[in-house]
């Protein structure tokens, strides 16, 4: 659930130190298995192709989609995630590719896939990137390829703190995405968290690219 907050390319060292040091002891969203949203996504048969997990943390829906026997890419900041993904793939023997992205710069990656996972990512950005986030989306998703955005809601109490998470009003995800993306269903869920055992309150949403050019 690592995010992408704004940023400056000079000294990106020491910019996204901070995400690194959230994972110095198991950071509460890292539950150890995948979302329960996500799973029932995956048993329904709705995650296919190649499929890209932004803010993958420790690659735990990596791996569920390597499970599924497709092709899976994660991409985070928090170099100290990656290290804890990639070992666990190897212990696992699961030929699956992580990679250090900024996933506010997609379609940096010169790649389109079928699928996008998002498990806390998108309720970090600042508002500011909202925009320029779904237009790097659009460009990594092939067309008809689907984005699956799981992330706090406001009916969840409390603020964000210096670095999100953001509470996410319907209005908040419909704006960012109307130039986009396809919104086919916005649901309240949880989001699984080890701090609380009744979890977070939050958003399911699934969307599509329905073509090459921004709606």
């Amino acid at each position: 659930m690592a995010g992408s907050p704004s940023h400056d390319d000079a000294g990106a060292t020491n910019t996204w130190q901070w995400l690194d040091d959230l994972y110095a002891v198991r950071p509460p969203w890292e539950i150890g298995r995948p979302q329960q949203a996500f799973l029932a996504l995956a048993q329904s048969g709705a995650i296919r192709g190649r499929v890209l997990d932004i803010g993958c943390g420790t690659g735990e829906h990596v791996l569920m989609c390597h499970d599924l026997g497709l092709d899976a890419t994660g991409v985070d900041l928090a170099a100290a995630a990656l290290r804890v993904a990639e070992d666990k793939a190897r212990r696992r023997g699961a030929a699956v590719r992580f990679l250090h992205h900024d996933a506010r710069r997609l379609d940096d990656l010169g790649e389109q896939f079928d699928t996008v996972l998002d498990s806390g990512l998108f309720h970090m950005l600042d508002p500011d990137d909202r925009a320029a986030f779904a237009r790097g989306l659009h460009a990594a998703l092939r067309p008809g390829g689907r984005y699956f955005l799981l992330c706090f809601s406001d009916r969840e109490p409390g603020s964000p703190g210096a670095h999100g998470p953001h509470r996410l009003t319907r209005h908040d995800i419909t704006a960012a995405f109307a130039d986009t993306l396809r919104i086919d269903s916005l649901e309240p869920v949880t989001i699984e968290f080890t701090l609380d055992p009744a979890g977070i309150r939050a958003w399911l949403v699934a969307m599509t690219k329905v073509s090459d050019r921004v709606l």
